[in-house]
């Protein structure tokens, strides 16, 4: 057996053992494979605690502005989940909840993931700290030289995956413009 099946089957194992987090609703996105990997990559701050969901497009319809509205009370960190049109997963763990700001806003401890073509976390490079950047007409996540790492539009219909600087990520999905089926917000708290 190869080294890396034998770490492959290892971090399958670890994985399987850390348990799952209470969700407050079940998600019509993630499935309990996609929920054990991102919990097991979560920061320390995160870990331990249920995920409340605070918003999804199925119930509350695609308007960012229902998202700041929804997390306009709320001071914790925040897993935003995207599902495209080509039924790929990714999407942003945010040190903080989602806000309209001139500038941006959030810590290091703040990645981005997609499971396309497989799970990958993209953490804080250092190289600067544009984590998130919320207006009434988009909402971007990661930064540098006109790029953003993850890019969703005030309808929630339009997006865009860039490398960027702030996660020196790849694309989060098939293609670096993509539609929008679906999105969710979960809370930590």
């Amino acid at each position: 057996m190869k080294v890396e099946e034998v770490e492959r089957r290892q971090s399958l194992l670890e994985e399987e053992a850390i348990p799952l987090p209470e969700l407050s609703e079940d998600s019509k996105i993630l499935e309990t494979p996609h929920i054990r990997k991102i919990n097991a990559n979560l920061p320390a701050r995160a870990v331990g605690y249920p995920w409340r969901m605070v918003y999804s497009t199925e119930k509350h319809g695609f308007s960012l502005k229902t998202i700041y509205r929804f997390m306009k009370h709320i001071d914790c960190p925040m897993l935003l989940v995207v599902k495209d049109t080509q039924h790929n997963i990714f999407g942003a763990y945010l040190s903080c909840a989602l806000r309209i700001s001139e500038y941006f806003y959030g810590t290091g401890e703040s990645l981005l993931f997609t499971f396309y073509p497989e799970f990958k976390t993209f953490h804080w490079t250092g190289e600067n700290d544009f984590f998130t950047k919320g207006n009434a007409e988009s909402v971007a996540f990661g930064a540098g030289e006109g790029l953003f790492g993850l890019w969703l539009d005030g309808d929630l219909y339009h997006g865009r995956t860039q490398h960027c600087l702030t996660y020196d990520n790849d694309l989060l999905t098939t293609t670096e413009d993509f539609f929008v089926q679906a999105v969710e917000v979960f809370a930590f708290a």
